[in-house]
């Protein structure tokens, strides 16, 4: 995993101190991310903060200094922000950056859930000709 683990602990201090309940942590996008009851709010990929800010707030988002599209995938991702460095040195940049993620995360859709699969695939009786 390629993250800032100094970052990381950032970010679980401002969390904690806010006695955010339901956050979970998770690897993914190449990084760690911060999810509330399942959703994910923020994470870090090597020194980039992601912030999930709804596609509302995405414009509003991108006209603040250091912040960019998220692109991991090669296409922004609209709701999705990187922000560099600088955007979330200060103790409080970071927590108003955590802050928009969370508001995100309380309104945000949940996910429909996947359909189970049944291991392996159904045995299909073929009639016999006679």
């Amino acid at each position: 995993m390629a993250y800032d683990s100094k970052l990381a602990a950032r970010i679980r201090a401002i969390i904690v101190k806010a006695g955010r309940k339901g956050v979970t942590e998770k690897e993914m996008f190449g990084g760690i991310a911060f999810l509330l009851d399942g959703k994910m709010f923020i994470g870090l990929a090597n020194n980039q903060l992601m912030v999930r800010v709804g596609p509302d707030r995405h414009d509003e988002a991108l006209a603040r200094p250091h912040v960019r599209p998220m692109d991991f995938t090669g296409r922004p991702m609209r709701g999705f922000v990187f922000v560099d460095p600088p955007g979330y040195a200060s103790p409080a940049s970071l927590a108003r950056w955590i802050r928009r993620g969370v508001d995100y995360a309380l309104v945000a859709p949940a996910r429909p859930r996947a359909k189970k699969r049944r291991r392996g695939s159904p045995k299909i009786a073929k009639k016999r000709r006679r």
